[in-house]
């Protein structure tokens, strides 16, 4: 019985080294609930049952316990993303799989709301908004551009500008992150977003794997 209390950890350590991650899931809760401008590091520290003065102790300020989400909990989607990229898939699985990856861990859960916060807080804290772009938006459009280039280099797809068909890739998946978040709440909509995304992933696929089409239409253009 001695030797049991001996190794068992005491409860106030558990609790320290868990502390960071329980702040971070309350900021997430806090921000998503009521934005940026609208959070206090007093509803985080009630809503993870702790001092004002212990999240202090981690993070200085709003700015930076929302970085601390980012990185927690939105970068390594990016990361995950690429180990998808195996050599047998074709480009088209590719798309789908990350597309898919994207709205699963991040556009259906309440990290979606951290965009809706950069969108609209961006002016206001211009900081914020270009480190979300540096560690989240550019990545993900980077990842996303490789994918294209690779099907045009092995000729699944049609030649194109990759750099802003990788932006024009991600545009519906925020627009509809978004109008889950505001429109179908207000509206009482109930836009599924599975149909949504099928949608999407069938026209671009139809557009880049469609060459005599694009190839016939640019020399009419021209």
């Amino acid at each position: 019985m001695k030797q049991c209390l001996a190794n068992a950890q005491p409860r106030w350590t558990r609790r320290k080294q868990e502390r960071p991650q329980e702040l971070l899931d309350a900021a997430l809760t806090i921000f998503s609930e009521k934005g940026f401008a609208g959070a206090r590091l007093e509803d985080v520290a009630k809503s993870a049952g702790v001092s004002k003065g212990t999240v202090y102790l981690y993070y200085s300020n709003k700015e930076e316990l929302l970085k601390a989400v980012v990185k927690e909990h939105v970068s390594p989607i990016v990361e995950e993303a690429k180990g998808l990229l195996e050599p047998d898939k074709s480009s088209a699985v590719l798309i789908r799989e990350a597309i898919h990856l994207w709205w699963l861990k991040y556009g259906s859960t309440k990290l979606s709301s951290i965009t809706k916060i950069v969108l609209s807080e961006a002016n206001a804290f211009p900081e914020l908004a270009r480190f979300f772009y540096s560690e989240v938006v550019r990545p993900w459009w980077d990842y996303l551009e490789s994918i294209l280039k690779r099907g045009i280099s092995r000729g699944e797809f049609s030649d194109i500008d990759t750099q802003y068909a990788a932006q024009v890739l991600c545009a519906p998946l925020v627009t509809l992150g978004l109008w889950k978040r505001t429109m179908d709440t207000c509206c009482g909509i109930d836009t599924n977003p599975m149909r949504y995304i099928e949608a999407h992933i069938q026209m671009v696929l139809g557009g880049l794997t469609c060459q005599q089409h694009v190839t016939g239409h640019s020399a009419r253009l021209a």
